[in-house]
Order: structure tokens, then C-alpha cells, then sequence
């Protein structure tokens, strides 16, 4: 069992349509028929919705993706129409709410991986590969690949784990020209990205990245590159054979994982509420990685 630890009451808003209550974001329906994405302060772990929050996290989300899809619009564009509120909409939408292109999604985690953890190495110990991808043996926790790999997953519903797929299985899906097109828009996106992050002295472990159709053209949607849908790591502590130091929730869920906060993560009990000194942290290091990247103080 998993999920929302207290799973919040969406707030009502006249002219809007509650369609979803997501792990972050609450997603609206506009009269015109756009979504609108609202941004909260909620944080997740190990597949719970913890039922403390991270003060500002839904706005820095926000501006840090605004920032990045400035960045890659060359390449791929976005869903974004607009970040003025909707009339009526509360004052605490503002900083992190988006009006966005309804787009008919794919149904497909497309992830870019350059380094070495989590799920992939799991695969890669038990069969020398990363989604049916075979790998060079002697790599550890944290070891840059030999090039950047397209590694998709299955989107999971709140609770669940995304699944790892094939690329074949990719192709039995969408179809082997979207297959294409996916791989190649999430390998460029994240070959830019990596750079870019790479300039200010952060390594872009790996990443996943929403993707729809307006029409016939494939656009990036939801969040891109924050601490929540990419590994950060500073350059100066990489060091592979170890976990990496992480500009996300990694307070959070060392914390969680220690007797100190007297949870069992095998056990059905939901995790208990964080701490003040483990909430201050973890937003530090959210506001951090935006200023590292954007190289703007965070206001």
C-alpha cells in the first residue's frame, strides 16, 4: 500500500474543472479547453505523498522549468500558453500555476540516462543492461556511460513504480516512427541539458521528460529538468562506487530510512510527518539547484 498519506481536497475555482489531484500538481480544465497546472508545495518518497510540505518547491518547479524550456525551444517546443493566473484563481496560485496546450499525451517515461543508479544499475548488477541495453561490465554506482541511452518506462498512477521498458516495447505502443522521434527529441533535450548543467558545475545524472502531440508535432509537456524529474549532482563531490550527494529531496529520504524517524518502508504504515530541520534543508537544496542553473538568486 501506498500513495497520499492525506490526500488534499482540490481547491474549487469558478470557470475551472478539477480533472486530477497528481503527486505535485493539481490539473484544471479552462473554458477554452487548456489545462491549467497548479504546482504545490507537496513532496513525495519512496511512492508516498508526505503529508508535510516544502515551502516554495511548487514555485521554484515552476520557475526552473519556464527557464529550461527557454533553453530548449530550438529543439522541441512546449505546452506553455501563459503563467497569468485564471480569474478567481487564490493568491497562492501565483509563481506556480501554468495555462498549458492540451495535448493528446504519449504514454511513455521517456528517460535519458549519461550515469549509472538507481533503477539501471539495479538491471544493470543482475544483467550487464539497462532496458534491454547492454552495457560494458565494471561499471559502478555513479559511472558515466560510455554515451547517453534512451531508457523508457511505463507512467505509473500515484503509488505505483514506473515500470522499465524495451524500446521494442516502445514501438508496440506508439509505433516505430514515434519510437524515433521520442528517443531522438529525449537524447538532444538531455545532450543540451547536460552541457548547460555541466557549465555550472552540476552533472545531469539522467532524466524524464513528459512528451504530447499538437497536431503532428511532438511537444514537451509538464515539468523539465527540476530536482524532481532529473538526478543533480555537484561535480566537485562526484565520486562513483558510492550514492552521489543530490540537489533533491535526499534529506527527505535519508531521514525516512533512519530509526530516528522510527518508520519501516517494508511495513503498509504510512510514513510520519518531517521534521522542521529536514523541510528547511531540503528546500535549501531545491533553491539551490535553481540558482546554480539559472544563475539568478531565488526571490
Amino acid at each position: 500500500m501506498s500513495g497520499f498519506v492525506e490526500k488534499p481536497e482540490p481547491i474549487q475555482v469558478p470557470g475551472l474543472v478539477h480533472l486530477h489531484t497528481g503527486k505535485v500538481r493539481e490539473l484544471y480544465q479552462n473554458e477554452a479547453g487548456d489545462l491549467v497546472m497548479v504546482a504545490s508545495d507537496r513532496i513525495s518518497a519512496y511512492d508516498w505523498v508526505l503529508p508535510t510540505e516544502i515551502p516554495d518547491k511548487g514555485r521554484v518547479l515552476t520557475k526552473l522549468s519556464l527557464w529550461w524550456f527557454e533553453q530548449l525551444v530550438d529543439l522541441v517546443p512546449n505546452h506553455v500558453l501563459s503563467t497569468e493566473l485564471p480569474e478567481g484563481a487564490p493568491a497562492d496560485w501565483a509563481g506556480r500555476t501554468l495555462v498549458c496546450k492540451s495535448l493528446r499525451m504519449v504514454p511513455v517515461e521517456c528517460v535519458a540516462r549519461g550515469y549509472l543508479t538507481g533503477s539501471g544499475l539495479v538491471e544493470y548488477n543482475d544483467s550487464r543492461t539497462v532496458c534491454g541495453l547492454a552495457l560494458p561490465e565494471g561499471l559502478v554506482d555513479g559511472s558515466e556511460l560510455p554515451a547517453p541511452i534512451f531508457t523508457p518506462a511505463t507512467k505509473a498512477e500515484v503509488g505505483e513504480h514506473d515500470e522499465n521498458v524495451s524500446y521494442e516495447e516502445v514501438v508496440r505502443q506508439v509505433g516505430a516512427e514515434t519510437a524515433a522521434q521520442l528517443r531522438q527529441t529525449t537524447l538532444a533535450v538531455y545532450g543540451r541539458a547536460r552541457d548547460i548543467a555541466r557549465e555550472r558545475g552540476i552533472i545531469l545524472a539522467d532524466t524524464k521528460f513528459e512528451f504530447g502531440f499538437d497536431g503532428d508535432t511532438l511537444v514537451v509537456a509538464d515539468e523539465v529538468l527540476t530536482p524532481d524529474s532529473s538526478r543533480f549532482w555537484p561535480v566537485d563531490q562526484w565520486e562513483p562506487g558510492r550514492a552521489q550527494p543530490s540537489f533533491d529531496k535526499q534529506f527527505v529520504r535519508d531521514w525516512l530510512t533512519s530509526a530516528e524517524s522510527g518508520w519501516d518502508r517494508k511495513s503498509e504504515q504510512p510514513p510520519p510527518a518531517l521534521p522542521q530541520d529536514v523541510v528547511d534543508a531540503t528546500r535549501a537544496k531545491y533553491i539551490e539547484a535553481y540558482e546554480r542553473l539559472t544563475g539568478t538568486r531565488w526571490a
